[in-house]
């Protein structure tokens, strides 16, 4: 494709053509490097929500791409009937980060979906030992745990689950109070796990409310089930923490993660801790591409660039920064959030127009509802990035605001 507006007709006819239609396409990416990416035109665009809170280094970065290519070169993959060392240094490296202890147990999976179904298996096992013929699994109002069945029974949006239905059963929904958790065990009902997300991605970044997973803890301890918390966005770096949980002083049984793992190469996990570790049996689970050598070793190289260049740290700082920057600009109502994955609150539903907008002028941000703009940048960016995206976002936030403002009546007779 050389560029021409015929070509950006053609491309869209193909994908028209030749792919699910399951949501509209921006544009046609052809490459990038750091934080921005360049369409089949040459359009150049600042990458904010970096593949959905994924590209944690940014894109094409040196560590990455010489990664994938002198594994590639050695051992990619080799089925889950053999181990490798890059398989047994991630699992080894998880542990430590997340401080599992000895006991911790790593299952590598393909995403955070398939993560989210592991999870899933792991509390019926744990019902089952329990000596329960059933036990609930409760997720949050305003959720978000994947698209694949059993994920979707825990994500309770009706768009995405009637079409679906009957969907798994022994699952329920409770609101992210306090409330609704004090209420969920003292109803009696025997729980299997509590699953939640430390911040709700897709909810807007809404975070829980204080104090929440130190008291779901508590509960879930007392009434023997299990706290799985869905890391899969917050986790590996992108809050300034390793992975949110730690900020509370708490203990899971278990989390998932994904998406930032290995930076765009897919892969996802399943960590436990103690007892929960030891649910799985052989025959009870496994997936054929998990944890291949090449996923692994492209995490393993992942997580080293994020320590040897104290990368947690610039995530915190530069998300203050951003926070601080948007304050007071046009249609703001505020910022919520942790580290780079940050929620912008409009004081109207308009952040389609405000997405829209941005995009027109090469900024690359995500409206997950009618009155939130979601950015998750690469945890690479510096000062020219950050001084970029406030005058591109500013001047977006201008133009929709001019649209939505007040008719004034000066001048008009009374």
């Amino acid at each position: 494709m050389t560029g021409t507006t015929q070509d950006q007709q053609s491309w869209q006819d193909l994908a028209a053509r030749d792919l699910m239609s399951l949501g509209g396409r921006l544009a046609l990416l052809t490459r990038g490097e750091g934080s921005h990416v360049w369409d089949a035109e040459g359009t150049r665009y600042l990458d904010f929500l970096g593949g959905i809170a994924v590209n944690a280094l940014g894109h094409a970065h040196p560590v990455f791409a010489e990664t994938v290519a002198r594994q590639a070169a050695t051992l990619s993959h080799v089925s889950n009937y053999f181990a490798t060392p890059q398989q047994l240094e991630l699992a080894a490296r998880l542990k430590e980060l997340a401080g599992t202890g000895e006991r911790g147990r790593v299952f590598l999976a393909n995403s955070g979906t398939e993560a989210n179904e592991t999870a899933i298996k792991l509390a019926r096992l744990h019902a089952r030992k329990q000596g329960w013929a059933e036990g609930l699994i409760v997720s949050l109002e305003g959720a978000f745990h994947g698209r694949s069945t059993g994920a979707l029974a825990l994500t309770p949006k009706a768009a995405y689950q009637d079409p679906f239905r009957p969907l798994l059963p022994g699952v329920t929904h409770i609101a992210p109070t306090l409330e609704a958790l004090e209420e969920l065990f003292a109803g009696g009902e025997r729980i299997s796990a509590l699953v939640v997300e430390p911040i709700q991605g897709e909810a807007g970044v809404l975070p829980l409310p204080e104090g929440y997973l130190r008291r779901a803890r508590e509960l879930t301890t007392a009434h023997g089930a299990l706290l799985i918390l869905d890391e899969v966005q917050t986790g590996m770096g992108r809050t300034g923490r390793w992975f949110a949980f730690q900020a509370e002083g708490i203990v899971p049984d278990a989390i998932t993660l994904a998406k930032g793992i290995a930076a765009g190469f897919p892969l996802g996990a399943l960590v436990t801790f103690g007892d929960a570790s030891d649910l799985f049996y052989p025959g009870t689970h496994n997936s054929t591409f998990g944890g291949n050598p090449l996923a692994s070793a492209v995490a393993n190289a992942v997580i080293q660039e994020i320590q040897d260049r104290d990368l947690l740290a610039n995530v915190a700082e530069r998300g203050a920064q951003l926070r601080e920057a948007v304050e007071g600009m046009p249609l703001v109502a505020g910022t919520r959030g942790a580290g780079l994955l940050i929620g912008i609150a409009l004081t109207q539903p308009v952040a389609a127009e405000v997405r829209a907008a941005a995009h027109a002028r090469g900024l690359i941000v995500n409206a997950p509802t009618d009155d939130a703009i979601r950015i998750a940048p690469a945890y690479t960016i510096g000062d020219d990035e950050v001084a970029e995206f406030t005058s591109t976002f500013a001047a977006a936030l201008d133009e929709v605001a001019s649209r939505h403002a007040a008719p004034t009546t000066e001048g008009i007779p009374a």
